[in-house]
């Protein structure tokens, strides 16, 4: 097995490597780690050079930053100001899960994700290795698992077969189980409105709070 990919699906035995992916984050490294969706490639939100090492993995630019997993809904009034109540009601309902909920930022936070206009797209995953993680990292940059234009990856395998040695380390948490992109809603304007449809079903939004539809 490659060195760098590290067993980590079981919380009996992940403690080893969920310490080691901690050191690496800390040191300004970049990590996969497995989601609900897809592999996502992680770093530090709050070390700008971290992040630009991702977006140069995936060789994307910072027109097109990465979204912030966090590992509780309490962290978002932390990152986030002027919250609609209809977002905070969604990240209460589907937090951890597939929902992706676009923001305004916290001007005073010291991070530099791209070009992000003073928006920060955020989410909760449901996935117990992910959540380990974050726990202990605090909130990661993180994209999926994929050179632009490629596929995510599915497994930590195939996240390796196309990001290689610019990633220190891979988590292996076994196949992603949800291989659907999360739904994203954009906060920040007068109304809620869905960006992407994904593994929340507007309909489902609208059982929580009034969300309108992409824009055409």
């Amino acid at each position: 097995m490659n060195q760098r990919i590290t067993p980590a699906s079981d919380p009996t035995t992940w403690g080893p490597a969920i310490d080691e992916a901690v050191n690496v984050i800390s040191r300004g490294g970049l990590v996969v780690l497995p989601t609900d969706t897809v592999y996502g490639i992680g770093a530090d939100a709050f070390t700008p050079p971290a992040v630009q090492a991702l977006l140069d993995a995936k060789g994307r630019g910072r027109q097109m930053p990465p979204p912030v997993l966090i590992a509780d809904v309490a962290v978002l009034d932390g990152l986030a100001v002027n919250v609609p109540v209809g977002a905070r009601a969604l990240a209460t309902q589907f937090w951890p899960g597939g929902l992706t909920l676009i923001v305004h930022a916290q001007p005073s936070l010291a991070w530099d994700l791209g070009e992000t206009n003073g928006t920060v797209a955020l989410r909760m995953p449901d996935h117990p290795t992910a959540l380990a993680l974050l726990r202990r990292t605090g909130p990661l940059a993180v994209s999926s698992a994929n050179t632009t234009g490629q596929p995510a990856a599915v497994t930590a395998d195939g996240a390796y077969e196309q990001l290689g040695d610019a990633v220190a380390l891979y988590l292996d948490g076994g196949d992603a189980p949800g291989q659907v992109a999360s739904s994203i809603v954009d906060a920040t304007g007068d109304s809620l409105r869905l960006v992407r449809a994904g593994a929340i079903s507007l309909e489902q939004l609208r059982e929580i709070a009034h969300v309108e539809e992409p824009a055409p």
